[in-house]
């Protein structure tokens, strides 16, 4: 069996082509992985096939690197206008990372108003490998009604649900196919010197001697065919499905540009907890001969299925598809051999994700069993990253976008029964002080028996951004006996947990420089509190301020959106530091700026709209500054009610 996936923007009409490809010889198998993948397989010309249906829109990029990694080769499906190419940006970035061999195939010419040249031209603005036209589009008027191969010179009319017709090249599109022809000869040419001397001597190349090449350099993936057609019509479907059968590779190849050994056996594509199931994987069997009780990954496969939910009658063939059940061993995104688990390459994760929000169990009989059940998803969701919010402890959601969150409340809702509230993950806030002071605190206990004495005399003072805490002593004389000075330390470092505006405290400084204790009444316990004590007093008393985490945001962005992006920026509160084309990525900017991490959740949310959902960001803290006047105010009186 060989593999291919389809990618394409959401409305690219991707799962039309799908279906239309699987359905060629009649009847497929399909089965839904949830609401981001599909699987249909299916017969073409006496061979096995499986198609992999990753759907379009930004929150499902991170699912199409892992079905990538399991095919031979990739389509991309986009529009005919070359308006929409930007839509594209992000698909032929991860396409290129990946090294998949891809065809492109320019869907829904039957309401393409423009030329494909254009379109193709727009497209390039986005791939470091040349996209090259194998077919030009006939038309009658503004109605395209078929297309001219350019290796076999044959013409073929579309027909309405049926396979196409082979016609004579019309007088009107001959000049433009021979332009075409030659533009696509000469690509052709660079990879070939027997064609470019072919060329050069002004001979006709020899049709055969032309697909073979052809097949060839698209393996060793170095350009781009593009195709022409309307997958709802079935038009141009066909010739589709013939450039994969006879350019497409079998799974060895797949194995060395994966830098697997030959031990791998199986690769895991994808996963999902299926309500009285369990724990299902697609699998991809490397070698052939998979089937109930293999060992992988040390234990043994459970239970193997086909993609239609039938039990297998035998193993699986070479790279054919499974869905292992039974096998929670098994994780989605990794190779196995009989013994070990394997890495794959680090592109097939995706970008990181940057939508974060709070989950918190409605009932709260279920806080425990959430916690585990979101490791079990996170387990098997390529998107999803778990973590804790340090000022509440409750779970934090890293995930790709609001789409993806409400997947993930309603998985936990309908396969888990635990209903969740969400909520945006406030800024951490710290607070410090703006003065120097000194302070002297007592503590004197009595109440029956031994009491508590502790006297210390110190000095709190402001430290630089980012230095955090610092303690030292400059007591003299045995005031403070040395034993009691590291009780003094920790008393002072646990007041800062909470400030007076209810943050936690940060770059202080604190030095012990006098003091009294009592031969019979002073303790560890009694200087620590003392400490304690003495500084929450101290920190009301030393002007405390406001701080809010500044985050430096890169935004990874087509370079025809940067220019927007500076009044975004602008608009909340952030800085510019400036924007550079991506090192690898073409047509691709990275742009730099310094951002309140408060306002990130809303540049996502503006991101989204202005890019058009194609753009991504990656964020890490920098440093605090200070916030002052009715938006500390504000803050400070949340903080008090979510306290109370």
């Amino acid at each position: 069996m060989r593999c291919f996936t389809v990618l394409g923007p959401s409305q690219s009409g991707k799962t039309t082509l799908v279906k239309a490809l699987s359905e060629i010889e009649g009847r497929s198998d399909i089965s839904s992985f949830s609401d981001r993948l599909s699987v249909r397989a299916f017969d073409y010309l006496g061979e096995k096939w499986g198609a992999l249906d990753v759907t379009g829109g930004a929150d499902n990029l991170a699912c199409a690197g892992h079905a990538l990694a399991a095919s031979d080769s990739v389509v991309l499906c986009v529009s005919p206008d070359p308006h929409d190419a930007p839509q594209a940006a992000s698909y032929l970035r991860l396409i290129e990372e990946s090294g998949v061999p891809c065809y492109l195939f320019i869907n829904r010419m039957d309401t393409a108003e423009g030329r494909v040249r254009d379109t193709v031209a727009a497209l390039q603005t986005y791939a470091s490998h040349a996209l090259v036209l194998r077919q030009v589009p006939m038309r009658d008027g503004d109605e395209v009604t078929g297309a001219v191969d350019l290796i076999s010179e044959r013409a073929w009319e579309y027909q309405e649900g049926q396979p196409s017709n082979l016609i004579e090249i019309p007088d009107a599109v001959r000049d433009r196919e021979q332009e075409a022809r030659t533009e696509l000869l000469e690509h052709l040419a660079d990879f070939n010197d027997d064609l470019l001397e072919q060329l050069i001597e002004d001979k006709t190349p020899p049709t055969d001697e032309v697909f073979s090449l052809l097949a060839d350099i698209h393996q060793r993936n170095e350009l781009i065919p593009a195709y022409l057609g309307a997958a709802e019509h079935a038009n141009g479907v066909n010739r589709l499905m013939k450039a994969l059968r006879h350019e497409s590779s079998a799974a060895g190849a797949l194995v060395e540009r994966l830098g697997l050994d030959g031990s791998a056996k199986v690769l895991g594509v994808y996963a999902d907890n299926r309500k009285h199931v369990g724990k299902s994987i697609l699998v991809r069997d490397l070698q052939g001969g998979l089937q109930q009780g293999t060992q992988l990954g040390g234990d043994g496969i459970g239970g193997l299925v086909g993609v239609d939910g039938k039990p297998l009658s035998g193993a699986l063939e070479a790279g054919g598809l499974g869905v292992a059940v039974k096998s929670d061993h098994l994780d989605p995104g990794k190779a196995y051999s009989e013994g070990a688990a394997h890495d794959l390459p680090d592109w097939i994760a995706g970008h990181p994700p940057a939508f974060r929000r709070m989950l918190t169990p409605v009932n709260d009989r279920d806080d425990a069993r959430l916690s585990g059940t979101l490791a079990r998803i996170d387990s098997i969701d390529p998107g999803l990253s778990l973590g804790h919010d340090e000022d509440t402890g409750h779970i934090v959601a890293n995930l790709q976008g609001p789409m993806h969150l409400r997947r993930l409340m309603d998985t936990l809702a309908e396969d888990f029964d635990i209903e969740v509230t969400e909520h945006p993950v406030g800024g951490s806030y710290r607070e410090t002080i703006s003065r120097s002071i000194d302070k002297h605190y007592r503590h004197k206990k009595q109440s029956g028996g031994a009491g508590q004495f502790a006297d210390i005399v110190f000095t709190l003072k402001p430290l630089p951004r980012g230095d955090g805490f610092s303690f030292d002593e400059v007591v003299k004389g045995g005031a403070v006996p040395r034993n009691y000075i590291p009780s003094v330390e920790h008393g002072a470092e646990e007041s800062l947990s909470r400030g007076p505006l209810g943050f936690r405290v940060v770059d202080v400084g604190v030095t012990l420089t006098d003091g009294k204790h009592h031969s019979v009444d002073s303790s560890d316990f009694a200087f620590k509190t003392a400490a304690s004590m003495g500084m929450r007093e101290a920190l009301k008393e030393a002007g405390p301020v406001l701080l809010q985490p500044i985050h430096q945001v890169d935004i990874h962005v087509p370079s025809i959106y940067s220019g927007q992006l500076v009044a975004l920026i602008s608009s909340l509160k952030g800085q510019v530091l400036g924007f550079d084309p991506h090192p690898v990525a073409k047509g691709w900017d990275i742009f730099r700026a310094l951002l309140p991490a408060p306002s990130i959740d809303e540049l996502f949310q503006s991101l989204g709209g202005l890019t058009h959902g194609t753009s991504w960001i990656e964020s890490r803290f920098d440093h605090y500054e200070e916030i002052h006047g009715k938006e500390a105010e504000k803050i400070q009186s949340e903080r008090a009610e979510a306290m109370a």
